[in-house]
């Protein structure tokens, strides 16, 4: 069993705030990623775990040919509306539903930790990747690094106890263990990149509703209700609000890129 049937019921709840207020704070990781791929007309892209399709709109513009593959149908609905001239697909990243050597460049941003198995999601990757093709995935850098964090620990103590092994969103931050398993799934690593990664939000609803989008918060509802969860959520921000009414968090994602051998 695959990672979809699970992940597809959190992500899928918050869809339309995903798309509408979270999404965007990772625009600085898009934004350095474009920049490190240097797309151009007639590179064929995968994007696995493309959610609301914000990385894909914007590798659109480049004219790379893009496809957009996720578990969730609603994020998938939403990216269809914001990157209509991308494909848009939805499956298994442990089982990707594409020939070998199909792409140019693989990426995943803050996706792959979530697989039900990690190692076969990467190897799907690689897969179908074209001999000397890159792959780009973006993850969190280490929890001290990361004011986000105390988010995922406000809302952690509102979650069930997780089953042995179960992935989670630092699963491949400490001590480089996504560097770790790309080379044993046959990848050369080419640069591993902590780039700063603000969240910005106008106001402390919209903060709101971007915090309570995601799939942690969808799980932690489910357990522990909503008004439950959204006074823990609203604590954890009292740190983050600034006097003319934003809420910022200063975050550090890692940026890994590989290739082929």
């Amino acid at each position: 069993m695959g990672s979809q049937a699970i992940q597809s019921t959190l992500w899928g709840p918050g869809a339309s705030d995903w798309a509408d207020y979270q999404e965007v704070t990772s625009q600085a990781g898009y934004e350095y990623a474009l920049q490190e791929l240097n797309l151009s007309k007639g590179v064929t892209l995968l994007d696995v775990g493309c959610g609301s399709g914000y990385f894909c709109s914007l590798a659109d513009t480049t004219g790379a040919t893009v496809t957009g593959f996720d578990a969730t149908e609603p994020l998938v609905q939403q990216a269809m509306k914001r990157a209509p001239g991308v494909d848009f697909l939805t499956g298994e990243m442990e089982a990707l539903p594409f020939p070998d050597a199909s792409f140019d460049i693989v990426t995943g941003f803050n996706s792959f930790q979530y697989a039900a198995s990690i190692s076969n999601a990467l190897a799907e990757a690689r897969r179908v990747l074209k001999p000397g093709g890159r792959f780009l995935t973006m993850i969190w850098g280490n929890k001290e690094d990361c004011e986000g964090a105390t988010f995922l620990a406000a809302i952690g103590r509102l979650l069930p106890p997780p089953p042995p092994g179960a992935p989670g969103p630092f699963a491949l931050s400490e001590g480089h263990r996504l560097e770790q398993l790309l080379t044993e799934a046959g990848f050369q690593i080419i640069s591993a990149t902590d780039v700063p990664v603000i969240w910005n939000y106008p106001d402390l609803e919209t903060a709101i509703k971007g915090l309570l989008s995601s799939g942690p918060s969808a799980r932690a509802i489910d357990h522990s209700g909503y008004a439950t969860v959204h006074a823990a959520i609203l604590q954890s921000t009292l740190p983050y609000q600034r006097a003319d009414g934003n809420v910022i968090y200063h975050n550090t994602y890692r940026v890994v890129i590989g290739t082929t051998k």
